[in-house]
């Protein structure tokens, strides 16, 4: 995983569990065990908490897989002797739920969010006004996979970004968890488009992790596969996180399914075809 330039200086205060440059079927067990001991999939390193005596912890109990539990930022939280912060959990699962939380944060750290919300909202509806007048037939049918091994589809905001882009998502519903899929049920369905988004990935763990997809007897005879619409995808920088970047995400998406309507300048650093 590539940190941006702009915080790599900046203290790590937790760590995982696991060989995060493993397999995917790997990190997928790893994770099953972890859970399985009841322990977490992440620890928190406290001693650099004391040092940085925080005022406020931002976390999540959205996903105990994807990052810190707020469990264990509460008890982490406890231990500290020169300082009590104010912990922020999110819980985001649809697009108006980011919005909310931008406020709450804002509101927490007082600060006004007010000039960019409107930015957001604004890029949202300008890709929507682009895209409301396609007919059925010209918003292709997307597939986005979220993981490799076991294969498993993008949910919760997903759908919404995918439909806003001017695209019909399958296999999930808006709001709702990652459900696995069946190989033999992505051949048979055959989607027009296929989009890599696994969790936690670049676009170069995410090129070598689609291989394990690109060796099955099957395919190259899946229409996205023949027709060359197979992407992949920053989604460690966009898709799996739910803040302001999901609205970028969004756009990545639209220049993906409209190369004839949008051009926002994403490709090859926030995705590429799949060849």
């Amino acid at each position: 995983m590539r940190l941006s330039p702009e915080i790599q200086d900046r203290p790590v205060c937790t760590e995982a569990r696991l060989n995060s440059s493993a397999p995917s079927a790997e990190i997928h067990n790893e994770v099953n065990n972890i859970l399985q001991s009841a322990l977490s999939i992440y620890q928190i390193k406290t001693d650099v908490l004391e040092k940085l005596q925080p005022t406020h912890i931002l976390t999540q109990d959205q996903c105990d897989v994807c990052a810190v539990s707020l469990q264990d930022v509460e008890k982490a939280v406890a231990t500290l002797t020169h300082s009590q912060p104010q912990i922020i959990s999110l819980q985001p699962n649809i697009m108006s739920d980011v919005w909310t939380d931008i406020d709450r944060v804002a509101g927490a750290l007082g600060v006004d969010s007010l000039g960019l919300l409107k930015d957001l909202e604004a890029r949202v509806k300008i890709c929507e006004q682009k895209t409301q007048g396609l007919s059925a037939l010209e918003r292709p049918s997307v597939a986005c996979i979220e993981w490799i091994d076991p294969l498993m589809t993008a949910a919760n905001w997903v759908p919404e970004l995918v439909t806003s882009a001017g695209g019909q998502p399958l296999f999930c519903s808006v709001g709702q968890p990652a459900p696995q899929l069946g190989w033999e049920t992505l051949v048979v369905t055959d989607p027009d488009v296929i989009v890599f988004m696994p969790c936690g990935f670049d676009l170069d763990r995410t090129r070598q992790e689609a291989t394990l997809l690109t060796q099955r007897l099957e395919w190259q005879k899946l229409h996205a596969v023949q027709i060359g619409r197979v992407y992949i995808t920053d989604g460690n920088s966009y898709f799996n996180r739910p803040g302001p970047r999901l609205v970028d995400s969004q756009e990545i998406l639209a220049e993906i399914l409209h190369p004839e309507i949008f051009d926002y300048g994403y490709k090859g650093t926030g995705w590429e075809t799949l060849t």
